[in-house]
């Protein structure tokens, strides 16, 4: 399969594939019948998805029957009359149906919307208005049902709502007693160019209301360096990404690039995550390859790792927030296994990563995918030397690298503040070794500046997590009227840890903040929480610490 979009399939080295990757790009490219179709055709009878739940469900569908399905459920979606450019909201959680409706909206030129399922009232009228949503399909379950239902009288847009079970609100259609009666399956003549919009998100909103961004049907095809070769992949993985279906993460591990490579795409159907418990579907299914954000693993090496078998598998990936080095040394200790660290982002797809002819450094994202020209630049617009810490951007030529999102919709003057004078400006901030290794700093807002120096919140983040009490925490900046701003630290400690929570240790976690970095760095507040916030990619969102010691701030 992967022969037939890229001009040469394997690599040794880094100078490799930088010179040779190169994609070969095919008119009216469509995800759906170019590569899923292609593989049913081709090995019908191959596992494509093994989707368990944790009441012990398993459904094993091979591409024959997933073109089948996806056949039904676009003939479905048409006789609602869904068609070419319409938008329709997915709030399906791990559900089956997710894979099925993304192919099928795919196959009718329809746009999907993935979006989260604890999105509230408001959060709903906020994406039915901003995108016109004609259709929102969702998973059965009263919470979703009454917050959809809630946001109808405030939503013009959307005419359509169905319900995959097991709840069917007043007001849907139910997928399951319907989608038998569909017609038979008739592509249409014309389903897309490669220039139309395929799917859209709205950003996880670590800083500011979420923006939308609209991907064009290529975005399929940049995820192919993603899943062939970030996630080294072949026909005989069992692949794992854990993300909800809600966050880009999802297209990024559970769909596009690992059926590129023909893989075998693992679903664990979870309502609450437990480290035990996913260590247990992973010895069960001899699951070959695993990607999650950090926070997962800082849970997962903290269990017992002599209780399972994990012989199965053989690559592991990360992405979402950078991995601290001492995560990275703990998992390959336990497992004997290299974390091959990535970063992209929404608005990306994989844009710098560890790849298998790449030695990982512990911490690093590695080095950029050729697909994009990567730089880091100071503020002046000037590039970085190496050591010097900069912006992330993208240098976009005469034509849009593969994988790189359209605009964001409905805003230009966003989308100019972001893309302009030749350069997609990513907002996060990294620096480059003498090897050619990013390192990442942080957001650009994220970074502290006190009594004039610069930190940058995972630097100090690192060090704290290397001092065993230490579960989670994130860096962040606090007004000083000296200082201009103190670094302060919000830290999860580990169980074994809690009650010792007070003066005492925050005195220790200072020494040791100071003895791993520069004693600048180290934390003069900190404070012990049970959990700190995230969005639902899993990605720690700072600016609500922030905001809320402004408003303890201002409110003493």
């Amino acid at each position: 399969m992967v022969e037939r979009f890229l001009s040469q399939t394997s690599f040794t080295s880094v100078e490799d594939f930088k010179e040779h990757l190169h994609f070969n790009i095919k008119e009216n490219f469509n995800f759906a019948y170019d590569v899923v179709d292609a593989w049913a055709e081709e090995q019908p009878d191959k596992l494509a998805l093994l989707w368990t739940n944790d009441e012990g469900a398993e459904i094993k569908l091979s591409f024959s029957d997933i073109k089948q399905r996806s056949d039904q459920a676009a003939a479905y979606l048409q006789s609602l009359g869904i068609g070419h450019g319409d938008m329709v909201m997915l709030i399906l959680k791990r559900r089956l149906e997710w894979w099925i409706t993304m192919l099928a909206l795919c196959k009718i030129g329809a746009v999907a919307i993935p979006a989260t399922h604890m999105l509230t009232k408001k959060d709903i009228i906020y994406r039915n208005n901003r995108a016109s949503v004609k259709a929102i399909i969702c998973v059965g379950e009263e919470y979703v049902i009454s917050q959809i239902q809630a946001a109808m009288p405030d939503s013009p847009t959307v005419d359509v709502l169905v319900s995959v079970g097991p709840i069917v609100g007043e007001g849907f259609h139910d997928w399951n007693a319907e989608i038998g009666n569909a017609p038979a399956f008739v592509r249409p003549k014309h389903v897309n160019t490669n220039d139309d919009t395929m799917l859209m998100y709205f950003t996880s909103g670590t800083s500011g209301e979420p923006k939308m961004v609209a991907h064009d049907h290529l975005y399929a095809l940049g995820h192919l360096t993603t899943g062939v070769f970030w996630h080294n992949l072949s026909e005989d993985s069992i692949h794992l990404t854990v993300a909800d279906t809600g966050w880009g993460k999802a297209v990024w591990g559970k769909f596009y690039g690992q059926w590129f490579a023909g893989a075998t795409v693992f679903v664990y159907d979870h309502e609450k995550f437990s480290a035990d418990s996913m260590l247990r579907q992973m010895e069960k299914h001899r699951v070959t390859s695993f990607c999650a954000p950090p926070t997962v693993y800082r849970f997962l090496i903290r269990e017992d790792f002599s209780q399972y078998d994990l012989s199965a598998l053989r690559y592991c990936c990360t992405a979402g927030e950078a991995l601290n080095a001492a995560v990275y040394d703990k998992f390959r200790q336990l497992t004997g296994i290299k974390l091959m660290e990535g970063f992209g982002q929404t608005e990306t797809t994989m844009t710098l990563g560890t790849m298998p002819w790449m030695e990982p450094k512990p911490g690093s994202m590695g080095m950029p995918n050729p697909q994009y020209d990567i730089q880091l630049i100071k503020a002046d617009g000037t590039p970085c030397e190496e050591g010097e810490k900069g912006e992330i951007v993208v240098r976009v030529g005469d034509r849009k690298p593969i994988g790189l999102f359209k605009e964001y919709y409905r805003d230009e003057e966003l989308t100019r503040e972001a893309w302009h004078d030749g350069l997609y400006h990513t907002g996060d901030m990294a620096w480059r070794d003498e090897d050619g290794y990013y390192w990442f700093e942080g957001r650009i807002d994220d970074v502290i500046k006190s009594s004039g120096y610069r930190i940058g919140p995972f630097e100090v983040e690192s060090a704290l997590m290397t001092h065993p009490a230490v579960v989670e925490c994130a860096i962040t900046g606090v007004p000083d009227d000296i200082r201009g701003m103190v670094v302060k630290a919000t830290v999860v400690l580990g169980k074994e840890w809690k009650d010792k929570a007070g003066d005492a240790l925050v005195k220790e976690l200072q020494n040791h903040v100071k003895r791993v970095t520069a004693p600048y760095k180290y934390p003069r507040i900190i404070e012990f929480v049970d959990e700190l916030p995230k969005t639902i990619s899993g990605k720690i969102r700072r600016v609500e610490i922030r905001d809320k010691d402004k408003a303890q701030q201002t409110n003493s």
